[in-house]
């Protein structure tokens, strides 16, 4: 999971790291790392400027305070570096490092630039050093598991500075500046036990305190977990935590031995809360994942979390919404005791009710921008009270917060592979909710990847329906995107996949997807043959109101390989089709197609009939736009017949109708139907259907409906 912050403002970092009064010790290392940002490197004593940015790392072990040191170097440089900071993690709680191209993609989110969805990690990474080129940034890169992961997102210029956390050297990186921590000097670490353990029974008994440090080694965390055992036991005295330590014997690192003290003065239901947060995804937890992993009420998984805040055993993230992180170095130990203690049917059950209520959320958050809807609104009100959101803006503010744990969520649910059912559900929800809130183009990145989620259970699950729909998705935000040859790609393996279901819906969708790929690469023949295949199926099963739009494709396609002939026989083909359905608006813009191709094929006359008979269909249909679009083509149209007098009064009606001055003749042409528009949400079980006035097929992620909502498959 990767959690990036920049403000362009300024600098900032998060309360939990910025105030001095937040940060102990470390006065050498922070000197240090601070003199070797104006230290000369090797390229530079060489008689070279360093090409690229200069890298600082700080390494240590797991607890040892090595990301506050970080941060805390940040806080004290971030004004060098006014186009801001950036943070990203590198590796997932468990360890495993997080795909480069995703950091990069999230870090160039954080800087609001646009990457195409599915692009390539070295077409993300070299995006993101162009980002970078003009710009002075500070880049936090915490937690790196190997140095292939810094060294492809480092900035290719000396103005940026690189700050890297990882647990040892990154062997590979030229000229990187290391600093190894060990614990914390004695004055400092009895200061941070008596920040967790209050200050009076370190004054008292100081030489106790400073026995406990050097049986806790000075680590940082083991100091906190250590202060928090003292604070919940008001009458115990700092000598007896010493003396338990001794007792636990030499086994393990300091701060696993007093994780075992702490972990076994908790009372059986916290200590099963506790183990069960090691499937947080992401390690990010919430009330309302805490709840749902160990089956209690919501309220008193939010007064258990507090309670192991105070304890060290989590932090608390910096949100509006409560939220807390699982550190990592507990992490390990975590896992461990969930592995010994807990049978590998509970956890699975406390798996399913994770994902369950994550599923019920997501409902919940896309329902309440659905109000207007009475059978929506009647579903909302239906949900518990715990799950429902008060407003529209509460819930793009809770699937924003989350969005890194929804995401982690999906990825582990499918990782894990034995809850596909759910794990399908919960894409499905998670694509709609994002889609209501922040819309396909916006949420494009996260879409795909969830998309190539779906095929992978599809495929794993040899379920051709939902494979169809997701390579058509995928195929969908590559077109848009202008990846065309990777669209063609995908919509040819849906055509195959479709074919396995039998499924006629899906192999006509892809078969007019093929043929809009086509149409966008400039081959029109293979365009208007595909269409032409779409067709025959739509007709062959009724499908009227489809059949009218691929008339209209093959049409376009006849029209931009200059068959007009062809062209306009399949126009009129349309508009019967339009006019059988009722379809007032379709009817007149196919009527202006027409129009059109009947000026290009030397027909101002004809053209200019056509053109009025679609205006008034316009005016019928109440589209404003639509009409000043005519009325400039009428425009045109007069003039090349020798009539600008009635030329300019139909133009002048155009940009009444506008509301403003349009810049050329042609500013608002109107959409022809080869076009596409966003589609609506329509589920079927397969395969989304269209919108009437879509002239070429998308597919968004409601594509997975799932009959099932069992947990388990």
């Amino acid at each position: 999971m990767t959690d990036q912050v920049v403000d362009t403002g300024g600098p900032q970092v998060s309360a939990q790291a910025s105030g001095q009064d937040q940060f102990l010790g470390r006065t050498r290392e922070l000197k240090e790392l601070r003199a070797d940002i104006e230290r000369a490197g090797l390229d530079t004593l060489s008689g070279r400027k360093a090409p690229r940015a200069r890298v600082l790392l700080i390494a240590g072990r797991p607890g040892s305070g090595r990301t506050a040191l970080a941060a805390e170097l940040v806080r004290q440089v971030a004004d060098r570096y006014p186009d801001g900071v950036l943070r990203a993690r590198l590796s997932e709680p468990d360890g495993t490092p997080v795909p480069v191209g995703r950091t990069a993609r999230e870090l160039l989110t954080a800087l609001d630039r646009t990457s195409p969805p599915g692009a390539a990690e070295d077409d993300l990474t070299a995006a993101l050093r162009e980002a970078l080129a003009e710009r002075r940034i500070l880049l936090l890169l915490d937690d790196a598991a190997e140095a292939e992961q810094v060294d492809a997102l480092l900035p290719d210029t000396p103005q940026c500075l690189v700050v890297a956390v990882s647990h040892g050297p990154l062997t590979g990186i030229s000229d990187v500046r290391p600093c190894t921590l060990g614990g914390l000097d004695t004055k400092s670490a009895v200061e941070l036990l008596s920040r967790y353990a209050g200050s009076v029974r370190i004054t008292v008994d100081p030489r106790a305190a400073e026995g406990l440090v050097e049986v806790c080694q000075g680590q940082p965390a083991a100091l906190m977990l250590a202060g928090g055992w003292l604070a919940a036991r008001p009458k115990a005295a700092v000598a007896d935590l010493a003396k338990q330590m001794h007792a636990e014997g030499e086994e393990g690192t300091p701060l696993s031995r007093v994780f075992r003290l702490v972990y076994a003065s908790l009372p059986v239901p916290a200590a099963r809360i506790l183990r069960l947060l090691s499937l947080a995804p992401g390690g990010l937890v919430d009330p309302h994942t805490a709840s749902a992993l160990a089956g209690s009420s919501v309220d008193g998984a939010q007064t258990t979390l507090d309670d192991f805040a105070a304890l060290g055993l989590l932090h608390a993230v910096d949100s509006p919404l409560p939220q807390y992180e699982v550190p990592a170095c507990l992490h390990p130990l975590l896992k461990a005791l969930t592995e010994t203690q807990d049978r590998p049917g509970e956890i699975q059950l406390a798996r399913a009710r994770m994902l369950e209520r994550t599923v019920r959320l997501l409902q919940s958050c896309r329902a309440i921008t659905e109000t207007d809807d009475p059978e929506a609104r009647q579903k909302l009100l239906g949900t518990p009270r715990a799950l429902r959101f008060p407003n529209p803006r509460a819930a793009a503010d809770w699937i924003g917060i989350r969005r890194p744990a929804l995401l982690a969520s999906a990825r582990a649910a499918v990782a894990d592979g034995e809850l596909d059912t759910l794990a399908r559900r919960l894409m499905s929800q998670l694509v709609r909710a994002m889609v209501a809130h922040f819309g396909t183009q916006a949420a494009a990145g996260d879409l795909y990847g969830i998309h190539r989620m779906v095929l992978d259970v599809a495929e794993r699950r040899n379920l051709p329906r939902e494979k169809a729909a997701a390579l058509l998705n995928l195929g969908d935000l590559d077109a848009r995107t202008g990846r065309t040859k990777a669209a063609l790609v995908s919509f040819r393996a849906a055509l195959d996949a479709g074919r396995e279901a039998n499924d006629p819906y899906a192999t006509g969708r892809a078969m007019e997807s093929v043929g809009g790929a086509h149409l966008e690469l400039g081959d029109y023949d293979r365009a208007a043959d595909w269409f032409g295949r779409a067709l025959a199926q739509r007709l062959a099963r009724g499908e009227r109101v489809d059949a009218a739009r691929l008339y209209g494709r093959i049409g376009a396609a006849h029209t931009y390989a200059g068959r007009y002939g062809e062209a306009l026989r399949n126009w009129r083909a349309a508009i019967a089709g339009h006019r059988k359905n009722g379809d007032v608006a379709g009817h007149a813009r196919a009527l202006s197609e027409l129009a059109r191709v009947q000026e290009y094929a030397g027909r101002p006359e004809e053209s200019l009939r056509t053109c009025r008979e679609a205006v008034e269909l316009a005016r019928r249909a109440e589209d404003p736009r639509l009409q000043a679009a005519l009325y400039l083509r009428l425009a045109d149209t007069l003039e090349h017949l020798g009539d600008p007098a009635a030329a300019q009064l139909h133009r002048g009606a155009a940009q009444r109708m506008l509301g403003e001055e349009p810049q050329e003749s042609d500013a608002a042409e109107p959409e022809p139907e080869s076009e596409p528009e966003p589609v609506a949400e329509a589920v079927t079980e397969g395969v989304a259907e269209p919108e009437q006035e879509a002239f070429e097929p998308e597919h968004d992620a409601n594509a997975y409906e799932i009959r099932s909502t069992s947990a388990k498959d």
